[in-house]
């Protein structure tokens, strides 16, 4: 794999994502530079060779590496990227508590994160680029030492789910090229970064170069779109689990294994446990008319209340945009938003509108 081009910018995770392209078709979500290889010297000319005719070539006709990698890597990203996912997570309230990036490793909704993105977690959705969301029913293994774990998105049959092969040959080198593949729903964090492997152990992996916090949970790929490891922390040092250590968690995941989330002990016995909270209706705020201009953008927070029947019976502006356009289609959105049936919950929503 020819040698990316290390990404350097950072931004703050958001569970809902607006971005609507200048000439574009909108789209709207619910969450270092190497130098240049210097061409060798040429040998002084001596008299026979300036006698001799030397052939023009023509600019276009010669290959150019840098476009001939950018062209590798818009291929590669173009078939992993549909894969990779935002795993939004709830606690026993209904109350956010974090989002992380993910990937699907099956098309019956499998998917691979971090063991630290479903900590305290009772419930979660996963949300692809495409706008589809869908109910994680549980967890079918994780791994807190090794900050991985395995769960399962309902998916309806016959549904033409993007996923991930694992790689599990193991065999990587320092200096093998890679690269780190985010979600969409990042935005520009989570374009693909073409990178190297700088060191390896047994149980992880460094990574060169600067990687956004957004892609902590995202795939490590070889050239083949292959997994070959996980993401688990990021920064100017990123460190990710090889696809072994991966598999050693898939192992856990038998053929009867049913997907559950941890049971929650109650101080009181009640014959009828409380259902949990699931989001059901979750569209994104659309960008207000005459407000997609370039350049144009902001992010606020809002707190939903549901009742028993799933409905939303108020919307909170606990944040504003900065636009009133913005805060108003939002609030009306939001306010179409259904859950399954519970005791009635809340749950505070971030939404981004931006434009590219």
């Amino acid at each position: 794999m020819k040698q990316l081009r290390p990404a350097l910018r950072y931004a703050l995770c958001v569970a809902v994502f607006v971005t609507v392209g200048c000439g574009r078709k909108s789209v709207s979500q619910v969450v270092g530079e190497s130098p240049p290889a210097q061409s060798p010297s040429m040998p002084p000319m001596t008299p026979a060779t300036q006698s001799q005719t030397v052939p023009a070539v023509t600019p276009s006709a010669e290959a150019k590496p840098s476009q001939t990698a950018s062209s590798d890597l818009a291929k590669l990203e173009s078939r992993v990227k549909p894969s990779v996912i935002w795993v939004t997570v709830f606690d026993s309230k209904g109350n956010l508590l974090r989002t992380q990036s993910g990937f699907f490793i099956s098309e019956d909704g499998r998917f691979v994160t971090t063991a630290r993105a479903i900590e305290g977690g009772i419930n979660a959705v996963a949300k692809t680029a495409d706008g589809g969301i869908y109910n994680v029913s549980g967890i079918l293994a994780a791994s807190k030492e090794l900050d991985l774990a395995v769960l399962q998105a309902d998916v309806k049959p016959r549904k033409l789910l993007r996923f991930l092969d694992v790689n599990k040959n193991g065999n990587l080198s320092v200096g093998a090229g890679v690269a780190v593949v985010g979600s969409a729903l990042a935005g520009s964090e989570g374009s693909a970064r073409e990178t190297m492997i700088a060191a390896q152990a047994s149980d992880h992996l460094e990574i060169a170069g600067a990687t956004p916090a957004s892609s902590i949970g995202s795939p490590v790929v070889n050239e083949n779109g292959e997994v070959i490891g996980v993401v688990i922390s990021a920064g100017g040092k990123t460190v990710a689990r090889p696809s072994a250590a991966l598999d050693s968690v898939l192992s856990r995941v038998a053929a009867d294994t049913h997907a559950r989330w941890p049971e929650i002990t109650e101080a009181r016995a009640t014959p009828k446990p409380t259902p949990k909270p699931r989001l059901t209706y979750a569209p994104a705020p659309a960008f207000p008319p005459g407000m997609s201009q370039s350049g144009v953008s902001g992010t606020g927070r809002f707190r939903l209340s549901f009742d028993a029947n799933g409905n939303v019976t108020n919307v909170q502006l606990v944040k504003s945009t900065g636009n009133p356009y913005f805060d108003s289609a939002a609030i009306k959105t939001l306010r179409t938003w259904k859950s399954a049936p519970s005791h009635g919950w809340e749950v505070t929503v971030p939404v981004t509108f931006q434009t590219r």
